[in-house]
């Protein structure tokens, strides 16, 4: 029975925005190539793809290549949903034109994800019940305008370095959040190092709100070395946290297996933060997509 997934991935592997100097001089057509050689469906955003609607189908369609979904930067934390909804516009007009069914929300208040010299400890964290609560609340609203709008689901991106980053904070979030509003974009690679030592205990835990799926690997001896040297978010992008799936220490058959049987029919999306002058653009994003391929074609033929 085949497994109705596609598998599509984000130009970190070649390209990375938050550190524009790792493949700053990468063209963008470069990974378009490079992507569907290897067998890619689609690709997320980055920035140098072009900005409209019309622009962005143009250059994928020279590739044939689908528009997965894109980064949404976030302020609901601290800002008004009035604010957001304006603020969305150009972003998610240029999403929906391309046919994509959801956006990656990250929340990038106060978060040190980009900051350099920051340890990852000093992450921004919710003081109160009240403040959790008003966080939810905000988030339902701007998720269910997205969806009434444009069609399109909030999957929301717990990550490092933001106030959403823990087991514990996406238990939170899963709790107070409506179902049908704010849906969730798992990432393997930033559940393990935000504190799941088992990512698919948090997977089957969330799995019937998992909109979309961020496949990355972790090198684990590296993600304890910047834990207990205090290491920054970027500083541990630098040093090799994270790797494509079947170059690390998760467990992908587990991780799919648990997606599949949960009925998961969307975007399975490598995405692993790396410098491509240690690990090859070409060769890494050909591992990362012989891996999920594999798997997903041995589920499919079960039952």
């Amino acid at each position: 029975m085949t497994w109705n997934v596609r598998i599509g991935i984000n130009p970190l592997s070649w390209m990375n925005d938050d550190l524009p100097s790792l493949g700053g001089n990468t063209l963008l057509e470069t990974a378009l190539s490079e992507g569907r050689e290897i067998g890619y469906e689609g690709f997320e955003l980055g920035n140098k793809f072009p900005k409209d609607g019309p622009g962005l189908k143009a250059k994928l369609d020279e590739f044939n290549l689908a528009c997965v979904s894109g980064w949404y930067s976030g302020f609901l934390a601290t800002g008004t949903v009035a604010d957001e909804i304006e603020r969305c516009q150009a972003h998610m007009r240029k999403l929906q034109y391309n046919g994509a069914r959801v956006v990656v929300y990250g929340e990038c208040a106060d978060t040190i994800q980009g900051q350099i010299d920051t340890p990852v400890s000093r992450r921004p964290r919710f003081a109160s019940e009240a403040l959790w609560q008003a966080y939810a609340e905000r988030l339902n609203a701007f998720g269910e305008h997205l969806l009434t709008t444009y069609g399109i689901k909030l999957a929301y991106h717990h990550h490092m370095g933001a106030y959403v980053e823990s087991p514990a904070d996406v238990d939170k979030l899963m709790e107070l959040t409506d179902p049908g509003k704010v849906f969730l974009l798992f990432d393997t690679g930033h559940a393990y190092f935000g504190g799941a030592a088992d990512p698919v205990a948090l997977l089957k835990k969330h799995v019937k709100r998992v909109v979309h799926v961020h496949c990355k690997d972790v090198r684990a001896p590296v993600i304890a070395r910047a834990r207990n040297d205090g290491w920054s978010f970027l500083n541990g992008v630098l040093n090799g946290t994270f790797t494509v799936p079947g170059d690390g220490a998760l467990d992908y058959e587990a991780v799919l297996a648990t997606l599949k049987e949960a009925g998961y029919e969307g975007w399975l999306v490598v995405e692993a933060e790396q410098d491509p002058a240690v690990a090859p653009s070409y060769d890494y994003a050909k591992k990362g997509y012989d891996t999920l391929r594999g798997i997903v074609d041995r589920l499919s033929q079960v039952a």
